[in-house]
């Protein structure tokens, strides 16, 4: 008999990430991959450093002094908290534990490529819900909702789209569910969300038995580097997560510096304020040079380029990489037309608007 894998491990396109590098420039401004211009706090530094006397033995298996500390800056239970390395570790442990052969994960398209990995890693099969206008209508994911759903993934705020949910939509959503199904809220980005009608999913898992939220240090707080994430679950689906992740998933090290850096909300806070600001400007001014900018509730915007000769995100992309400005290009995401912009620095905001002005002009 021939070694093969299980159904659906062949059909995974494997996740590309934001790029790194643009050979030839002299200097390079990443704006592809949503990091934070901040970077970490100074606090979380120190105490990633401070760390290295502990080296040389295994940390505690549950992750409990980050769980703590996450409990008690929300208000939360800790034995309802499991910690990951990065929250994408939970979301496919989610899909490990919960998706049988056969069974429907759903998702929007123009989402995180993660769903879809985690679906057909695990035989299942991966529905995902259209969003002509790259906003999710609730109406269209219950629409698809079946008996065989075992999970039902919703980013929010989006990426790429930087769209959102409203709560009383996500309510709607969870209320249309079958108890057998599971409602994951992915919130990566919600720190940077300023709206009134937004919630990132603590009271919907405080209310019910089958909500998730997953929760990242690696955005808004700048550890993307040493991937630490974490989930608010109902009792019994910690019971279960704790059962399948890998022991010590979370390293002492960097379980020290999300602590500290959660504790520092006078960074957190100035990140935030930097991001409405910038935000803002970004819009407003490349709106004006007459390039398509849908409305954002994230730490990125999403650039819709003409399909015209010269002028598309192909063309633009090369322009820019040239320059060392380096956005995320969308392809993966099945949106050929459009470059994602991290929100970066004043001086990179300042630059890459300067290089798309002058990619406009000469095209």
């Amino acid at each position: 008999m021939q070694l093969s894998p299980k159904p659906g491990v062949m059909d995974i396109e494997a996740y590309v990430p934001g790029r790194s590098e643009a050979k030839g420039a002299a200097r390079i401004f990443k704006l592809s991959s949503n990091e934070s211009p901040f970077g970490p706090s100074p606090n979380a530094v120190t105490a990633y450093e401070t760390a290295e006397s502990t080296l040389g033995i295994y940390p505690e298996g549950t992750a409990r002094i980050l769980r703590e500390a996450i409990a008690a800056h929300y208000g939360l239970a800790a034995d309802r908290i499991v910690c990951g390395n990065g929250s994408d570790e939970i979301l496919t442990l989610l899909a490990n534990a919960y998706v049988n052969p056969g069974d429907e994960v759903l998702f929007s398209a123009h989402a995180f490529s993660l769903y879809k990995i985690a679906t057909l890693a695990n035989s299942g099969v991966p529905i995902e819900v259209p969003t002509p206008d790259l906003t999710l209508h609730i109406d269209d994911m219950i629409a698809r909702v079946t008996e065989k759903t075992r999970l039902v993934y919703v980013a929010n705020p989006n990426n790429p789209t930087a769209s959102y949910v409203p709560v009383s939509e996500m309510r709607r959503l969870h209320r249309a569910l079958p108890q057998s199904a599971i409602l994951v809220i992915d919130a990566a980005y919600a720190e940077y969300v300023q709206k009134n009608d937004y919630e990132a999913g603590i009271e919907l898992v405080s209310t019910t038995s089958n909500v998730v939220m997953t929760r990242t240090f690696s955005k808004v707080y700048g550890l993307a580097g040493i991937r630490v994430g974490w989930a608010y679950c109902p009792k019994a689906i910690a019971d279960v997560l704790h059962r399948i992740r890998a022991p010590f998933n979370v390293n002492i090290a960097a379980q020290r510096a999300a602590v500290a850096a959660l504790a520092d909300t006078g960074h957190t806070e100035r990140a935030i304020k930097h991001n409405d600001t910038w935000r803002a400007w970004l819009i407003e001014h490349i709106r004006a040079l007459g390039l398509r900018v849908d409305d954002s509730a994230a730490n990125f915007i999403l650039i819709h380029f003409p399909d015209a000769q010269g002028r598309r995100a192909t063309d633009a992309d090369r322009f820019l990489m040239a320059r060392g400005i380096i956005m995320r290009a969308c392809t993966s995401y099945e949106l050929p037309n459009c470059l994602r912009l991290t929100v970066g620095s004043e001086e990179a905001n300042r630059v890459a608007f300067a290089a798309l002005q002058e990619f406009l002009a000469a095209a």
